[in-house]
């Protein structure tokens, strides 16, 4: 009985260690470190909005350069190409746009998107390319509905402009996105 009952500490301790720490959220550092700075700021609104833009930008590059590898679909990897052009460039933008204005962004991905990275991350071929192209058409809706929400109501006029900018080439990364995943469903049906 003595020994059961060490095995089964032994896997319970062994399965903790596999698991590891999970590391903080930077999308929640970031909002907390632009709580207490910018509390009494007209600009909180709009740095929440930057936070999450960040958020959902890093995580764009990172799936784009999974499916440059995990997809077998040309049209795929060129669409991943051109995200990760089109978004690192954005990120770039934003980050210095944030350094003006003062806000933090997130360093590292938030844990919800890392989740959907290490989802999107364990698929191959047909399957990574119905799930990347499904991820971005839902993402690039929602952000395009957060871009024109930030255009027409953003208190911060450098960002509401920055952010109404944008709003074409995310339309356009939409509209690609649907046409790509309608192909990819109908190759997956053969």
């Amino acid at each position: 009985m003595k020994n059961i009952v060490k095995l089964t500490i032994i896997g319970v301790m062994f399965a903790l260690a596999a698991c590891g720490p999970r590391r903080d959220d930077s999308k929640k550092e970031a909002e907390k470190a632009n709580d207490e700075k910018l509390q009494k700021s007209d600009l909180k609104k709009d740095a929440d909005w930057a936070v999450g833009v960040a958020d959902a930008g890093m995580l764009e590059v990172r799936v784009a350069e999974l499916a440059k590898n995990n997809s077998t679909s040309s049209d795929v990897r060129s669409f991943a190409e051109m995200m990760l052009k089109d978004h690192t460039a954005a990120n770039d933008e934003l980050k210095k746009l944030a350094s003006q204005k003062s806000i933090t962004l997130p360093t590292n991905l938030s844990n919800k998107s890392q989740d959907k990275y290490d989802d999107l991350a364990k698929k191959k071929g047909k399957d990574f390319d119905d799930a990347y192209t499904d991820m971005m058409v839902d993402d690039h809706k929602k952000t395009v509905d957060e871009f024109k929400k930030e255009a027409d109501k953003g208190e911060d006029t450098e960002i509401k402009s920055w952010a109404s900018e944008k709003l074409s080439t995310l339309e356009h990364h939409l509209d690609m996105a649907k046409q790509i995943a309608d192909k990819v469903d109908k190759l997956s049906k053969k």
